[in-house]
């Protein structure tokens, strides 16, 4: 086994964050045990010569986990349900001499705690919420096994490989990109936490391509469509991407709260070189203007190959790309506009006017606003840090208004929360309080002549 397998699986000594997944570190083909004695061929022993994925979009595995939709050409499934691979060897495989498991891995430095290295055994029974490979089908050389993911496993792209056991050692088959298999959230699976109970919002919110977007004036509402496009050629490689570049851990990527906190930052691109960049002046030197924007593939697949910020987005734009990004993961998300939108800026639940004696609004030291209209998404997930009746649906928020931990970012926050008030709730739910009832909560300050900005300085 080499040095890097070594340590991640020995745990000797710390091991580097494992925050790409598309970094690879792969385990080695031959793990021998001791040393095999000369004349002794491992390859006589139970060899894999062949891996079938059924993953063409009529087979049985996509059309099961509804990613049929998918343009990509590798097997993608849904985490906490099971699906169907073939192992062709070079002999017929007895269960009575012959050991063998699955083994999916991703990133680099894999470890089993951390879920970045998984053995799969083979089981009798698959049992709910654990991994598992029940042999269904033996027929001449080939094994089909069904396998079963747990619910709870990081969302990415995984690399498989099949490991057979001889007395001399174990047998690994090499790096094979055809066998990559992706695994995304499961609204499907009650024991996912983005679990939707309710057919109907699962086809519009997850698997629901295009939208319309609601924006103008409370009196004046008008609608423009968008095109969220997520199982377009190269997206969902692309959401992954956006993960990388935001460095998040591969082991929390299986957290939708985490995945959607780190999705709000990463949409725009503030602080953090993230998809987009905003602009409200009116002026759209070396970009496309927010309004010529009519879809979110253009855009990922810009950022992801010009590996750069795309100009430019305001919030209608911020809160489309947002949403192919989490329909594209596998959680349900839909774009709310809240119109009369308050925008606190110092944190008091209110908006603060201040005003000059003739009326006027003092725009120095009026920081709050109120925006006539703003986009931003919900996002369905339990909510397990928060007490009970406090899940379902979140809002995020990916235009950059205020920052949140260090940086440009809203929410998760319990739509529940806000509506009874509960403001003290993590993440950033007094802010989104504020701005669907900031508006009401308005008081104005008049300022003497003798206190105005003009009259001090």
């Amino acid at each position: 086994m080499s040095e890097t397998s070594r340590v991640a699986f020995g745990g000797r000594r710390a091991v580097p964050p494992n925050n790409s997944n598309a970094a690879e570190d792969d385990l080695p083909t031959l793990e021998p045990q001791g040393v095999v004695p000369r004349g002794v061929n491992l390859q006589e022993f139970l060899n894999v010569t062949s891996v079938h994925l059924f993953k063409e979009r009529w087979d049985t595995n996509k059309v099961d986990h509804h990613t049929d939709k998918y343009e990509n050409n590798k097997l993608i499934v849904r985490r906490g349900q099971s699906f169907y691979i073939q192992i062709d060897f070079n002999r017929p495989y007895d269960p009575r001499r012959d050991l063998f498991r699955v083994e999916y891995v991703i990133g680099r430095y894999p470890q089993e705690n951390k879920g970045t290295y998984i053995p799969v055994p083979i089981v009798s029974e698959l049992q709910s919420g654990k991994w598992g490979a029940k042999i269904v089908m033996r027929e001449d050389r080939s094994v089909r096994l069904s396998v079963q993911s747990s619910p709870e496993c990081i969302v990415g792209k995984f690399r498989m490989y099949v490991a057979v056991w001889t007395p001399y050692g174990i047998i690994r088959t090499s790096r094979n990109p055809e066998t990559d298999t992706y695994i995304l959230f499961n609204p499907w699976c009650e024991d996912d936490a983005v679990y939707l109970d309710n057919e109907k919002e699962r086809e519009e919110y997850v698997l629901n391509d295009i939208g319309v977007i609601f924006y103008g004036e409370v009196n004046d509402i008008k609608t423009r469509s968008w095109s969220y496009g997520q199982f377009e050629d190269g997206i969902l490689d692309t959401c992954l991407y956006v993960m990388d570049r935001a460095q998040m851990d591969l082991s929390g990527r299986g957290n939708p709260i985490k995945v959607s906190r780190v999705g709000s930052a990463m949409v725009n691109a503030k602080d953090d070189e993230g998809v987009l960049v905003g602009s409200w002046d009116n002026i759209y030197a070396y970009g496309v203007p927010p309004s010529a924007w009519t879809g979110s593939v253009d855009i990922l697949l810009e950022y992801q190959s010009s590996e750069n910020p795309v100009r430019y987005g305001q919030c209608w734009v911020f809160a489309g790309v947002f949403n192919t990004f989490l329909r594209c993961l596998g959680i349900p998300a839909r774009i709310v506009t809240n119109y009369f939108s308050a925008h606190d800026n110092d944190a008091n639940l209110q908006m603060d006017i201040f005003l000059e004696e003739d009326g006027n609004v003092n725009s120095k030291l009026t920081k709050d606003s109120v925006w006539n209209y703003h986009c931003w998404n919900e996002a369905w997930m339990t909510r397990p840090d928060l007490p009970v009746g406090f899940g379902g649906w979140q809002a995020v928020d990916s235009t950059p208004q205020e920052n949140s931990d260090g940086m440009y970012r809203c929410g998760p926050a319990s739509v529940q929360a806000i509506k009874h008030g509960h403001v003290c709730f993590q993440f950033d739910a007094p802010f989104v309080f504020a701005e669907v009832s900031g508006k009401l909560e308005e008081s104005a300050v008049f300022l003497p002549n003798f206190l105005t900005p003009e009259r001090v300085s």
